[in-house]
């Protein structure tokens, strides 16, 4: 099994402006019925194409929590194994169909130091094909400092 590797990330480099890694996901049907699966999510138009064609809508939709999980793997990547997660949160604007192409991707908005930690805030986001912000939030992660310099 091969795991990925994400780099030490330490708070004294982190630089406000910085892109994190883009992430680029192209959910699929599979991929949708095991997160209903995990988090119970049943409803139709998450895995009957026809039914969500007959609701209207132009293809078996992408879980809004789903949109979140994708975009907070952008930090995890970026922060690394020794990075903590402290908050995370996003709101869902658009929607996407099984077979598209989102990128998920994220810029350091701050970095400061609050009662000891040393903390990165980030604003995350994923974009369609088209461009257009489907899932847009922030997160805060606390990350270690390098010592000796």
């Amino acid at each position: 099994m091969t795991q990925d590797h994400h780099p030490l990330r330490y708070w004294d480099e982190a630089e406000e402006g910085a892109e994190l890694p883009p992430i680029a996901k192209a959910p699929n049907t599979v991929q949708l019925a095991m997160y209903s699966a995990i988090t119970g999510i049943f409803h139709r138009i998450h895995y009957d194409l026809p039914f969500a064609q007959s609701d209207g809508l132009p293809g078996v939709l992408v879980h809004g929590p789903l949109h979140g999980a994708l975009i907070t793997q952008v930090v995890t990547n970026w922060m690394g194994p020794t990075g903590f997660l402290k908050r995370v949160g996003w709101n869902n604007r658009g929607m996407a169909v099984v077979g598209e192409t989102l990128v998920c991707k994220g810029v350091v908005t701050r970095r400061y130091v609050e009662d000891g930690e040393h903390l990165v805030d980030c604003e995350i986001w994923n974009e369609n094909e088209r461009g257009e912000r489907l899932t847009v939030g922030t997160a805060t992660v606390r990350l270690q400092v390098r010592t000796g310099l």
